[in-house]
């Protein structure tokens, strides 16, 4: 069915015709010559209509239509190759599409609130010389210093503080946690978060001395724990044995301040130490647990704000000083200069540790797509050489170079964007694999996955350049060809062919260099991962259970605490099965540490020794199968509050401290902190070098203190504890045991084995990942080393009919072959070598006991691609020892 403008033109066209006639036909000729001659005049009249629907702008719409549905039937067709091109783009568009959607959520996405842009974090520009207690992995403040810069502050509009926080919701046995947030009265406000339900807290919530506090909760939690109920306003929460009142319930789409951290319930600061117990932190100069972030005002910059802070910061310091902090530290707490930096973002430890792996994992997924795009390229040159004979008669039927261009790209645009959107529908459920890979029992990521315009723009991106990378070359090569030639049948020996010819073994080479620096670069992951997972941390882990018992419900003042702790020990130690029961203030390999400068009584020189501490009682190396090499353990009845202050220290502190030399019975110094004053201890044991940080760590000089000479006994007790029971059967008997002495005692139990393997999630995720891309792009390197050489067989079958029936041997012709392939795959290690010595330097940080540039690993690498290449020429070697002379001779 014609449109209307089309039969308007068919009319036209025919009234132009009809009117030359009759003006012919005026003028004497006959009306048979009239109308042939009118038309003549007239010219093509498809033509024309062509010309006239071009000038009217529709003309390129058609012509896409058109090529789609060829490109389409075309599709069809060759099912094949349809399902190998689209599963090609799916794997690697996808890939990097999953990465770039955790990417997106990480790094790039603003925090769900109002003008983030305008959002400034307020923080030192340096934390040497900060002394005291840290709560938070981000660089924080004390509340002290906070409430002197809300005060004198002028470049925000309106300032607030906040921490992260863990609250128990239970009142005895084990412990339920859930994730909170202390905030200032007016952090909603400045946010500009609004509740969904209730109100949200205010100045007025935020006062010295409040008891029984306000709660917000998030819509979240709200939904999971309370039905999404509004009845819930007005409840109260249980958070760590203290009530505090629902009063509102924060936006959807609020999830905290920290990205890939949610929040549950908010509670004003001024809460701390009534939650907590004690005398709190709100007033110690020395506990280091606030952000502060404000909007700036209207007007002012960055750089504006942060200098109107570091003109007030020497003000500020001097008037913040605490009393008790150490003297060789208050000249460099007197120098603190306050910054202001960006913080639309806001803060994310997922960010802090994840942000270069999934860079150089996101460079990783992209070379595994430019290899597919170009096996994509050598398929498409395959169908090129196939289809030579149609386009040369489209060519000579007066078809443009352009339009035939045009027309083989659209068939790349269309596999491109198939490829594309399977590929994000795989990227969706890939980036929450990713995610569940993260994530850990401790620390539970939440990350808004959605598809959101960066994700959906970065996925049309990537089908654009993919499509010009598989698709222009081939597109280009296709229509150069020699019309006449192709007419009268000879396709062999031309140019074209072998410039064809010349680009695939350009794209295979390109292939296997990019295959080895990624089989290289996954190889490295691997080892450095299998070198931390074998790494001897200096003590047992296996069979040990950690228990953290809080004894804080229980109100016990201080002076019965130690006795208290070491009964509940002995309960715990009488369990059958148990060998081994200690208490410790920092567990191994946790990331937690506690360090001090040390220094030998005798010395009069005070040469310091920074040494890590950590505080253990009797049976402590024990427990963990830490050699006592001399001296003695600890002794829970003679190493008490009222005897010497005794320690232990390690071989790597007597290495350091005293030259090698027998530390035992030497007396050391400890430097004064701002909690404790300067103190000496006799040394009565050495142990061996063990782990304290990180897998990653050398050995530290390390001292350990005893367990129960603790100035100010804590509330609680963590425990590790060997057994050969099950932990499932040792968790239950120790609940029954702790739930017999008190049920209000509350209870969290970890697996040491289990602990020591989430700090390595990072690297289990490299090697993993890598691993994966290098596989694939060792497969896709193999595949077009494998269609290269077929095609060379196929198009050299004549030349070796014509060698056989001249009397070469199957071994010649085998010879032949290999040569080939082991020219291209002696370029592309070349190639790839170079590459590999340059850019595998990128992750130097990454790895453990390796350099980038390690040989054996190379070699391995070199190796390994080597057989599977080959291996992958077998059977196109084969297929031309197999050729028959006869045949090859009559086919040609």
């Amino acid at each position: 069915m014609t449109s209307r403008k089309d039969d308007e033109l068919d009319e036209e066209i025919r009234a132009h015709l009809a009117m030359s006639v009759r003006d012919r036909i005026d003028r004497g000729e006959a009306a048979g010559d009239a109308g042939a001659a009118a038309r003549r005049e007239f010219g093509n009249v498809a033509l024309v209509k062509e010309v006239t629907r071009a000038m009217w702008g529709r003309m390129w719409l058609e012509r896409c239509v058109q090529d789609l549905r060829y490109a389409a039937r075309l599709l069809v067709q060759h099912r094949a190759f349809t399902f190998v091109a689209i599963l090609s783009l799916a794997v690697g568009i996808g890939a990097n599409a999953a990465l770039f959607q955790v990417l997106d959520a990480v790094r790039l996405r603003a925090l769900p609130i109002s003008n983030p842009h305008e959002l400034l974090e307020v923080r030192l520009s340096s934390i040497d010389g900060a002394r005291g207690s840290f709560n938070s992995w981000h660089p924080s403040l004390t509340n002290p210093i906070w409430e002197a810069i809300r005060d004198r502050q002028q470049a925000f509009s309106g300032l607030f503080a906040w921490g992260a926080e863990q609250f128990n919701l239970t009142a005895g046995g084990p412990v339920r946690m859930i994730s909170g947030l202390w905030v200032s009265g007016n952090a909603f406000e400045v946010l500009g978060v609004r509740p969904s339900y209730g109100r949200l807290l205010s100045g007025n919530d935020d006062r010295r001395g409040c008891a029984a506090p306000h709660a917000v909760i998030s819509h979240a939690f709200w939904q999971r724990e309370l039905g999404g109920s509004p009845s819930a306003i007005g409840r109260t929460l249980t958070l760590n044995g203290r009530t505090a009142e629902i009063i509102g319930v924060t936006e959807p789409r609020f999830f905290g301040l920290e990205v890939g951290r949610t929040f549950d319930v908010a509670v004003p600061i001024c809460a701390e130490p009534f939650i907590d117990g004690g005398a709190g932190r709100l007033d110690v100069g020395t506990h280091w647990w606030l952000t502060i972030m404000g909007r700036v005002k209207p007007g002012w910059s960055r750089d504006q704000a942060t200098s109107h802070l570091q003109a007030i910061s020497q003000t500020l310091f001097k008037t913040t000083l605490p009393p008790n902090y150490p003297a060789v530290s208050v000249e460099k707490y007197l120098a603190f200069q306050l910054e202001a930096v960006p913080a639309d973002s806001g803060i994310s430890r997922l960010r802090e540790n994840y942000q270069g792996p999934l860079w150089l994992l996101l460079g990783t997924a992209a070379l595994v797509l430019v290899m597919a795009c170009a096996n994509l390229a050598n398929l498409l040159l395959a169908r090129a050489s196939a289809r030579v004979r149609e386009i040369a008669v489209r060519l000579s039927l007066g078809a443009s170079r352009g339009r035939i261009v045009f027309q083989l790209l659209t068939e790349s645009l269309l596999l491109a964007t198939i490829g594309a959107a399977v590929g994000v529908g795989w990227a969706v459920v890939l980036s929450r694999s990713l995610v569940d890979f993260l994530n850990n029992a401790g620390d539970e990521i939440v990350l808004d996955l959605g598809v959101d315009w960066h994700v959906l723009a970065f996925a049309i991106a990537l089908a654009f350049i993919t499509c010009l990378l598989f698709g222009l070359a081939p597109a280009l090569r296709a229509t150069r060809v020699e019309t006449a030639s192709m007419m009268k049948g000879h396709t062999r020996g031309l140019t074209a062919d072998r410039e064809r010819t010349g680009i695939r073994r350009a794209l295979v080479v390109s292939q296997i260099a990019l295959s080895l620096l990624l089989l290289a670069g996954a190889l490295l992951f691997v080892q450095s991962f299998r070198n931390l997972v074998r790494v001897n941390p200096g003590f047992r882990h296996d069979g040990v259970l950690i228990t953290t018992l809080n004894l804080r419900p229980l109100g016990l003042a201080p002076e019965r605490r130690n006795s208290f702790r070491i009964d509940l020990l002995q309960r715990l130690r009488a369990i059958p099965g148990v060998e081994a029961v200690a208490a410790v203030a920092i567990t191994p390999v946790s990331g937690s540490s506690w360090g001090n400068d040390v220094w030998l009584a005798d010395d009069t020189n005070r040469r310091h020794t920074n040494s890590l501490f950590n505080r253990v009682s009797a049976g402590y190396f024990s427990a963990l199968r830490i050699p006592l090499i001399a001296g003695r353990d600890f002794d829970d009845a003679r190493d008490t509050s009222s005897s010497t202050e005794v320690a232990i220290v390690n071989e790597a502190f007597a290495r350091a401290a005293m030259v090698g030399r027998n530390p035992v019975g030497a007396t050391i110094v400890v430097e004064r902190t701002p909690n404790t004053p300067e103190k000496s201890y006799l040394v009565v044991g050495l142990v061996g070098d063990a782990k304290y940080i990180d897998l990653r760590e050398e050995i530290a000089p390390t001292v350990f203190l005893a367990g129960w000479q603790e100035p100010r006994p804590s509330n609680g007790i963590e425990a590790v504890i060997r057994s050969n029971l099950q932990p499932s059967e040792l968790m239950a008997a120790i609940t029954r045991e702790a739930a017999a002495v008190n049920p209000e005692i509350t209870l969290t139990f970890d697996v040491m084995t289990e602990q020591i393997q989430r700090t390595l999630v990072r690297e289990r995720l490299m090697a993993t990942l890598s691993g994966f891309f290098g596989g694939i792009a060792t497969l896709l390197a193999t595949v077009g080393l494998y269609g290269v050489i077929s095609y060379t067989v196929a198009r050299r079958s004549n030349e070796i009919g014509v060698r056989m029936a001249l009397g070469a041997a199957r071994r010649d012709i085998a010879r032949l072959i290999l040569r080939e392939a082991t020219l291209l795959l002696a370029f592309g290690v070349a190639a790839g070598l170079a590459l590999s010595l340059g850019l595998t330097r990128l992750a130097k940080t990454l790895l453990f006991g390796l350099e980038p540039h390690d040989p054996l690993t190379l070699v391995t690498a070199v190796l390994a691609l080597g057989v599977v290449a080959l291996a992958a020429t077998y059977f196109p070697a084969r297929r031309a020892m197999n050729i028959e002379p006869t045949i090859a001779l009559r086919a040609e």
